[in-house]
């Protein structure tokens, strides 16, 4: 189960009473990659206190070789066991801030950059909860696509390997104290889909790169692979990350107008506004990889229109229907965020979206409840439906130009991001596929 902790004398007792051995300090790179190192109890205190030092040069998108110490600070609050032992050993993980030798927070810090948009949401009364579901695949092997079963969505089938993994996870989950609301198999062969109960934004950013840790750590010990690639499958739907959000103030949800016929209020609505408007331009963030676009087509179930509805599930947002007495539940869906995207730079993004809509009291467009991929483009033209970038070059090239975004990330962070990822592109347009020597290679 999780603690957290706020007193470092009460970790310290708590890991010494209960003979935890090994504590995993955890962060991630700008693309959300998860680093660790471990230590022993001894070293706790020293950690706490001090921090430890490491060469940020080797991290991608961290310090420069001359600038690249930097200081890995434990946050007790996050210290939680973990669902499993290492040879008996019972092993604990803590997330960390990183900070520059002077102490001062590091600029380049996925979890900083998330923790300071979350104070401009403070600075206009606001708390920013976050609930997302993340699809993944379970496969044969990281280089065997082939799946576990032909199952569709929510379907129980017996020689379902999948579906035990999915229990198993689940109940992994629920021991360090992730609370979970419902597991499923998804739409396509081998998908499946946990969906976490929502919370504040920085603890579910943490509790997502927990999630995809568990879900890979579980697959892996019972001989399979588990992606959260956006498009690991062709021909299949792809791997989404449908975030619910909303803001409160106090214990009231700032979303909620019981007079309004959605029932958004004025800040939902300027907050699902400024989502949409800065959709396009924060997708590079949200929807972060090459595979991101190849889920990003129209004919799936992920969403490529800019518009909104209530129960439309080819529009970008959605408003799940409101239930009476549900008022904390009163929140927008933004469907197009993939789960291989780096949470705390995409939480970040859409805070940062909505805030400004609030801010700049932007108008929420009407919304949209046909079905828009049959609309023709003179039809979308007309209600002024416009379509999320289809690929990563297109959707670089709007966040190149993003000042919502480069505020949201800070220049180092921007400019780093914006770099790695056009390295990406290169290196992409530049591959012969197979399919380009299938096909080309006999007749060419």
């Amino acid at each position: 189960m999780t603690h957290g902790f706020e007193s470092k004398d009460d970790l310290v007792r708590y890991i010494t009473e209960h003979d935890v051995k090994i504590i995993n300090l955890w962060f991630v790179d700008i693309l959300g990659m998860l680093k660790s190192f471990g230590i022993t109890p001894s070293q706790l205190e020293e950690a706490l206190e001090e921090g430890l030092g490491f060469d940020g040069s080797s991290v991608e998108g961290f310090a420069r070789i001359y600038e690249s110490d930097l200081i890995a600070i434990p946050d007790p609050r996050t210290f939680q066991i973990l669902p499993w032992r290492v040879d008996g050993q019972i092993h604990a993980r803590m997330i960390c801030d990183i900070l520059n030798p002077d102490r001062t927070p590091y600029a380049g810090d996925p979890r900083n950059i998330l923790r300071r948009n979350l104070e401009r949401a403070e600075e206009l009364g606001f708390r920013s909860f976050m609930g997302p579901e993340l699809e993944y695949f379970y496969l044969k092997a990281s280089d065997d696509p082939t799946t576990l079963d032909h199952a569709g969505y929510f379907d129980l089938v017996p020689d379902d390997f999948g579906t035990e993994l999915r229990h198993r996870t689940i109940q992994s989950l629920q021991a360090i104290g992730i609370a979970v609301e419902v597991g499923h198999h998804e739409v396509a062969p081998s998908q499946h889909e946990i969906d976490l109960k929502y919370k504040d934004a920085l603890e579910m950013a943490d509790a997502t790169v927990t999630y995809r840790y568990v879900v890979k750590r579980i697959a892996r010990e019972n001989g399979v692979y588990a992606t959260f690639m956006p498009k690991p499958l062709y021909g299949e739907n792809g791997n989404g990350m449908h975030v619910h959000q909303s803001l409160f103030r106090g214990e009231q949800n700032a979303f909620f107008d019981g007079d309004d016929s959605h029932p958004l209020s004025k800040v939902g609505q300027g907050y699902m506004a400024g989502i949409m408007r800065h959709a396009r331009e924060i997708c590079a963030v949200t929807n972060q990889w090459v595979n991101s676009y190849k889920r990003l087509v129209p004919g799936y179930e992920a969403p490529v229109y800019v518009a909104w509805g209530r129960r439309n599930r080819s529009a970008l947002v959605r408003v799940p229907m409101y239930k009476p007495g549900k008022e904390a539940a009163t929140r927008i869906e933004f469907r197009c965020p993939d789960p291989a995207c780096n949470p705390y730079l995409a939480f970040s993004v859409m805070i940062a979206a909505g805030l400004e809509g609030i801010r700049e009291g932007y108008e929420v467009p009407a919304p949209v409840d046909e079905d828009i991929y049959h609309m023709s483009e003179t039809e979308k033209t007309a209600r002024g439906i416009e379509t999320l970038p289809d690929s990563l070059y297109a959707a670089l090239e709007l966040a190149a130009e993003s000042e919502l975004i480069q505020t949201a990330l800070g220049e180092h962070l921007f400019t780093k991001f914006i770099e790695n990822k056009r390295i990406e592109w290169d290196e992409y347009r530049t591959r012969v596929t197979g399919f380009e020597v299938e096909r080309y290679l006999p007749i060419l």
